[in-house]
């Protein structure tokens, strides 16, 4: 049985010994934690174990997809979480240093039911963590994180014999050539390539040479120390280094790359950063128009174009606003058969027949090329210019502790739908609707909007607002929402406000 954090620390005989985990890194949709403060080798091997237990339980065939991102500390992980499933009795595929949609990949091209993704994803060095996944393309999600951590922390993980281990050469080779298929460029593009010297420096400078791209170099050297910056193009250290390159090199347009590749983030030819969301409607466009009638799910922290855009609803295409977190967007997008999922923090899943349905940056970056082929006489600012003019808000989170902030959240949901019903104004104008699906986001008549939901991942809810009229009504939104969120003592100050 896993000791508690407190009766084993770092540099002991214990430590050595025996598995260490706080419970707190196994979060809604992955499991996350700071490496070796909060857990050590023999908790990875306990981790691999209860995870092998886990799918043997589930019936699940013996066989699993493994990698590792590129960090200095990820291949001793992996190599002990390895040893964990071994003594769980499961068939190891090891695909070595990977993309996290590379493991993804994996599980397809190696027709195993199930990966374990060693990864910190965006997360600054001295973070480890697994994401992993059974029925493909999907990831754990809180049922299935839930069922794993009873597991390891209650010692049920159970030794079975037939366990083995392969290297499987060549995964990184097939996964670029799926990405790239036959296509070619018939348009010259130049394109600033930003990796931040992460994982996907040893993919996305060769993916855009296959594609015809002409690459402009950001950072694309691997170098597990990040000299530059932590490689997440939701970060705007990472965006407006983007942008500078841009000016620089007179490109076409900027892709930058998170630190397992499953996210993708835009700069346009102005220099301007493009936020995900605002992208994924720009992509929404064009698919809808090779593929009329198509269901998109954006997350709920998302814009409401997908919704409201003319262009959307002249091609008959449907929004579904859900979840947020990679896990609840890849299910959804499958459970309904929508063509792609948003999320705004850059998360893409685009489903059959553009991809398989999981999150994975590179795809993005290919669909975007080509869809600029598909209109020569077209900027990305042009498409940027294209859109609605919305006002948004950044995603701001006021504190809220974790063992607090769900039933706080609770309440404040249940006033603003009281506002509702009760034909109440925010902003002074109709509330249409109040999507509950993850917190609160309150719809007015005009397809503006207001959202307030927990966040997953640390002690704090989630506030964002945008406007389709003005700045003035974005503010006067959040004001209202604001109002409703101070009824709660327990929630603390904005990490940043408008």
């Amino acid at each position: 049985m896993t000791r508690p954090l407190s009766d084993v620390a770092p540099n002991t005989w214990e430590f050595l010994r025996d598995p260490m985990i706080r419970p707190t890194g196994f979060r809604e949709y992955d499991a996350r934690w700071k490496y070796p403060d909060e857990i050590n080798l023999p908790g990875m091997t306990a981790l691999g174990l209860g995870l092998g237990t886990q799918m043997r339980r589930r019936g699940i065939d013996p066989v699993i997809a493994v990698g590792n991102d590129y960090r200095d500390y990820s291949l001793s992980i992996k190599n002990a979480l390895i040893l964990g499933l071994m003594q769980a009795g499961i068939e190891v595929k090891d695909i070595g240093p990977a993309l996290s949609p590379m493991a993804y990949f994996a599980q397809f091209h190696l027709d195993a039911p199930a990966v374990a993704m060693v990864t910190a994803s965006h997360n600054p060095n001295g973070w480890t963590g697994v994401k992993m996944g059974f029925e493909r393309p999907l990831t754990h999600g809180p049922d299935e994180m839930a069922e794993l951590r009873d597991i390891v922390l209650e010692g049920q993980g159970e030794p079975a014999p037939g366990g083995s281990y392969e290297f499987v050469h060549g995964v990184k080779e097939a996964y670029l050539d799926d990405l790239v298929g036959d296509f070619r460029m018939t348009r010259k593009l130049r394109v600033v390539c930003a990796t931040g010297n992460g994982t996907a420096s040893a993919f996305a400078p060769e993916l855009f040479e296959r594609l015809g791209v002409e690459v402009i170099s950001s950072h694309n050297q691997l170098d597990y120390t990040f000299p530059h910056y932590n490689p997440n193009p939701e970060a705007m250290e990472m965006l407006h280094d983007m942008a500078a390159s841009v000016k620089a090199s007179g490109a076409d347009f900027a892709l930058g790359f998170d630190g397992d590749g499953d996210r993708c983030g835009v700069v346009d030819d102005e220099g301007e950063e493009i936020f995900a969301d605002k992208v994924g409607v720009i992509m929404a466009r064009e698919f809808s128009k090779l593929y009329p009638g198509s269901t998109f799910v954006a997350d709920v922290k998302s814009t409401g174009l997908f919704a409201s855009d003319p262009e959307l609803q002249k091609n008959g295409a449907k929004a579904d606003y859900w979840k947020t977190g990679h896990s609840h967007m890849k299910r959804r997008v499958k459970e309904i058969g929508a063509l792609a999922g948003f999320e705004k923090s850059g998360h893409y899943f685009l489903a059959e027949p553009i991809g398989r349905g999981y999150d994975c940056g590179l795809r993005v970056a290919v669909e975007i090329c080509k869809l600029m082929d598909r209109n020569p006489d077209k900027s990305m600012s042009d498409l940027r210019r294209a859109l609605p003019k919305t006002w948004a808000t950044p995603t701001m989170s006021p504190h809220a502790p974790d063992t607090e902030k769900y039933d706080i959240l609770a309440r404040i949901v249940e006033k603003l739908v009281a506002k509702h019903q009760a034909g109440e104004t925010i902003a002074n104008r109709p509330i249409k609707e109040v999507v509950t699906v993850n917190g609160a986001r309150v719809i007015l008549d005009n397809g503006s909007w207001g959202l307030v939901r927990a966040s997953s991942n640390t002690p704090n809810l989630v506030v964002v607002c945008e406007s389709s009229a003005s700045e003035a009504e974005m503010r006067a939104i959040f004001a209202d929402i604001d109002t409703v969120i101070r009824t709660e003592p327990g929630v603390g100050a904005y990490d940043q406000t408008i």
